[in-house]
């Protein structure tokens, strides 16, 4: 089922939207502001975004170049702004379609088949292997390899046995890195801005994720085997 994410401050377009696209098959998620937008494009996974570009707390053209630092999901902008300069700007920024509202539904259906037919067919997120543990990302799920039999392990050999959490912008940058092995990816790859924290702040964020992902998943956090850093650039997934 193709998941749509609809980002819109007027409750009523969002509300006519979610309950005209679910009728047609579509599975949908939606976000009233900028960041919520971020954050569902990083934890929900959509195959195609449909964007207002005059949100309260990030200006949607400004949502497409954080978008587009880490993701190529299909983004078609809705808006009332029909200025050619406005369209100009959102395509630029990486936006591949541009609906100028009031639109019919029968367009926006043509136009969402549209970006669907030119869209590459998504592969399923990989599982990846990192120490004890083994990631599955379609399921957000991590599970621990049984390696000692328990009938023999000790105490100290099961006390690891809790299920592992992440928050969601860890399950963000994993994902990031799973899908993008032995790449160097840079700070505002994995980071994306959200209009709020300078980049020397999210940099230094950045560091904090990073070493609780290292402390959660690799055998010797202290001298990580999987989670690389790059100083000054970014980090690698080693496999």
């Amino acid at each position: 089922m193709t998941r749509i994410l609809i980002v819109d401050d007027e409750l009523q377009i969002l509300r006519a939207l979610r309950i005209t696209l679910h009728a047609r098959g579509y599975d949908v998620i939606t976000a009233s502001t900028g960041r919520q937008a971020l954050a569902a494009a990083a934890t929900e996974q959509p195959n195609i975004i449909l964007l207002d570009l005059g949100l309260p707390d990030i200006d949607g053209t400004d949502v497409i170049h954080a978008l587009r630092d880490w993701t190529a999901i299909p983004i078609i902008v809705l808006s009332g702004r029909a200025g050619s300069n406005d369209k100009v700007g959102a395509l630029d920024a990486g936006a591949d379609d541009y609906v100028t509202k009031p639109f019919r539904v029968d367009e926006l259906l043509a136009r969402l088949r549209a970006v669907a037919r030119r869209t590459p067919a998504t592969t399923d997120p990989p599982t990846a292997t990192i120490g004890d543990y083994t990631i599955d990302l379609a399921a957000r799920r991590i599970i621990r390899n049984p390696a000692i039999p328990a009938d023999t392990a000790s105490p100290s050999d099961t006390a690891g046995s809790a299920p592992v959490r992440l928050t969601p912008t860890e399950w963000h940058l994993l994902d990031v890195l799973l899908r993008n092995p032995e790449k160097l990816l840079t700070y505002r790859q994995l980071l994306p801005r959200t209009g709020g924290p300078s980049p020397k702040e999210q940099s230094h964020y950045l560091r904090e994720y990073m070493g609780r992902l290292r402390r959660k998943l690799e055998p010797n956090p202290a001298h990580p085997r999987h989670f690389i850093t790059e100083p000054g650039m970014g980090y690698r997934y080693q496999p």
